[in-house]
């Protein structure tokens, strides 16, 4: 067996799905479908928007389906139609065992972690916010209970002290497109030498960190309630996106909902504004001083032309 004539389906979803789907593609894998999530309507206009995925599916010429329900008679007739040998999950949403379980060689799932810890929705922001000097990347089998599996492959890679999230996403986005074709050559390889994939079950540790989706209430800084060092990890682990915010009252102005995506660390600190362009915050023990925000209605910007403009 070739790579070209192993059948694969991919299914996944955002831009870090994108990278391992076009390594797959212009590598010469067989991708002969893909799996994504239904458009939906996105901006002022409520126009339905493509994912990733679905954009670089139709760029390249790939069937795509888009499904509502994964348990669909339909959808499972049409996608048994692919005939696909293996199928690869790559940040896409929990699969049904008709669907997981239908290649003969099953799926394999790239999570954006060093698992077991942070399984669930959102393992790279949760690994940055809790202040962890490395993650990494792990392939694994999929089965019933979500993100337990064995393992296949896993790297690491260190988090730097001051990095935000947005660089470690791209960073374990291209570590996790080598980890995808490594395991797929590795599928091919025991295929063809009639034996098992090596796979390792996932250690046992007395404490896991999850690692559950992020919503709006969950990226307000509460700033009397953490260190400033936690404050700083916190603020890392959601910039740029979602963002971590806050309700900011500054030199008599209030400002609702204020994105904070940088700022930096002091001993001690109170509230103060100079014309050096500071805005200290103090928290529970010692403060932040704050470097890149935008308020509603504005663009991002570092603190010193914030500053500027409100006393203009």
């Amino acid at each position: 067996m070739t790579k070209k004539d192993l059948r694969i389906v991919y299914l996944g979803t955002p831009e870090f799905a994108v990278a391992s789907l076009r390594a797959l593609v212009e590598g010469g894998y067989n991708v002969v479908a893909v799996v994504t999530m239904p458009d939906k309507p996105a901006g002022r206009g409520h126009q339905l928007q493509f994912s990733d995925v679905k954009k670089y599916a139709l760029e390249v010429g790939l069937p795509v389906l888009q499904p509502e329900n994964l348990k669909d008679e339909a959808f499972i007739e049409e996608l048994r139609s692919y005939k696909a040998d293996l199928q690869i999950v790559v940040a896409f949403r929990m699969l049904p065992e008709v669907v997981w379980a239908m290649p003969r060689l099953g799926t394999f799932n790239l999570h954006a972690s060093l698992l077991p810890q942070y399984r669930g929705a959102a393992p790279i922001n949760w690994a940055v916010m809790n202040g962890d000097r490395e993650t990494g990347a792990t392939t694994f089998m999929l089965k019933h209970e979500i993100d337990t599996g064995n393992m296949i492959l896993q790297e690491r890679i260190p988090i730097g002290e001051d990095e935000n999230v947005g660089s470690v996403h791209d960073r374990l986005m291209a570590l996790g497109t080598t980890l995808v074709t490594r395991t797929v050559d590795l599928i091919i390889e025991c295929e063809n030498a009639g034996k098992p994939l090596l796979t390792t079950p996932q250690p046992e540790l007395n404490e896991l960190r999850p690692a559950p989706k992020i919503f709006k209430e969950d990226c307000e800084i509460q700033f009397a309630e953490k260190t400033a060092e936690e404050v700083k990890n916190f603020v890392r682990g959601l910039s740029p996106y979602p963002a971590a915010w806050a309700n900011l009252d500054i030199n008599g102005q209030y400002f609702e909902n204020v994105k904070i995506f940088a700022v930096d660390t002091m001993e001690n600190g109170k509230w103060k504004m100079e014309n050096k362009g500071e805005i200290i915050v103090p928290c529970k023990e010692g403060a932040v001083r704050i470097l890149e925000l935008q308020v509603p209605g504005k663009k991002r910007m570092d603190a010193r032309s914030f500053l500027n403009g409100i006393h203009n």
